[in-house]
């Protein structure tokens, strides 16, 4: 009985990200020194490849901007490191900016088990993505970016372009770590292109770094455009921890004078809120009227106070 021979994978070897580093290849006979050293070197081309694609990213944001502050939502997709990244971001929004949950979204293949479990397999499933993509109902002010550092993985591409294809379609993006052509359901390509990793393929280190640095670019400049910053200060922060007291309190001694004490105490009389108390203080208003002002001014604490 003949058997057909299995199905090979894709061959990857023209990824860049799963080349070998001319600079590493001795890395097994390294001491301890010589291994810190040498992945602090390679790191340092990792604020290069992002400072290289500073157009692409702009021209992301710009196109997100309008829905994102209109009521739209920022989504993730991604697998393995990407995944987690995604996740990470997407996880530390609310308690940053006071943003509802689910303002910014991270998928990973495999679901929230997959953040501490390895479930690289599922990213082979291109329809992998698409119930939790049904599920957020997305529309044309929404936007979709995957994450896929070599480019190829199936769960990120196919979900991808199953959102741009929807009829209300959202804003996609794709950001790899290696050069390819653009594809023709994606309306944003952005390369980092950080070269061959120390160690052959583990892209949870120059790639994932330049990843981490750009997600941040992302959603921290969203969240400065549509209001959520102040100066460079966090001021929509509410005091719901220790640190997170202390850290409102001195904002709030930043931009109004007033002592330690005195800023702890408009912070209780607002309600724990930073830019209520700022705005009772300056504008010498109720904590009633200060919060009818900042909805009225969509939460932009410069538009009250200018």
């Amino acid at each position: 009985m003949n058997r057909s021979p299995p199905l090979l994978p894709p061959d990857r070897s023209g990824v860049h990200t799963e080349k070998r580093n001319p600079r590493s290849v001795d890395l097994h006979r390294l001491s301890v020194q010589e291994c810190v050293r040498l992945i602090n070197q390679e790191d340092r081309g990792v604020c290069d490849a992002v400072e290289r694609a500073a157009g692409t990213i702009t021209a992301f944001i710009e196109a997100v901007e309008p829905g994102f502050a209109d009521g739209g939502r920022l989504v993730y997709v991604g697998a393995g490191t990407s995944g987690r990244l995604g996740v990470l971001d997407a996880s530390e929004a609310p308690p940053t900016f006071q943003v509802q949950p689910g303002k910014v979204v991270g998928l990973i293949a495999g679901g929230q088990s997959a953040l501490t479990r390895s479930s690289e397999s599922l990213e082979d499933d291109r329809h992998g993505a698409i119930p939790e993509l049904d599920a957020l109902a997305l529309s044309s002010r929404d936007a979709v970016l995957g994450v896929a550092a070599g480019g190829t993985t199936p769960y990120v591409l196919g979900a991808v372009e199953y959102a741009s294809n929807l009829p209300d379609a959202p804003v996609t993006g794709l950001i790899v770590c290696t050069p390819m052509e653009a594809p023709r359901w994606a309306d944003h390509l952005i390369v980092l292109e950080t070269g061959p990793e120390v160690l052959t393929g583990s892209t949870r280190m120059k790639a994932g770094s330049a990843t981490k640095m750009t997600l941040n670019i992302i959603s921290t400049t969203l969240m400065v455009r549509c209001g959520r910053v102040y100066e460079n200060l966090m001021v929509d922060l509410r005091a719901t921890s220790d640190k997170l007291r202390d850290r409102a309190a001195r904002i709030v001694a930043e931009l109004t004078g007033l002592s330690r004490a005195a800023s702890f105490d408009l912070l209780e009389r607002a309600g724990g809120a930073a830019k209520t108390a700022v705005v009772m203080h300056r504008l010498e208003v109720d904590r009633v009227r200060a919060e009818r002002m900042l909805q009225e001014a969509s939460g932009r604490l410069g538009d009250v106070l200018d």
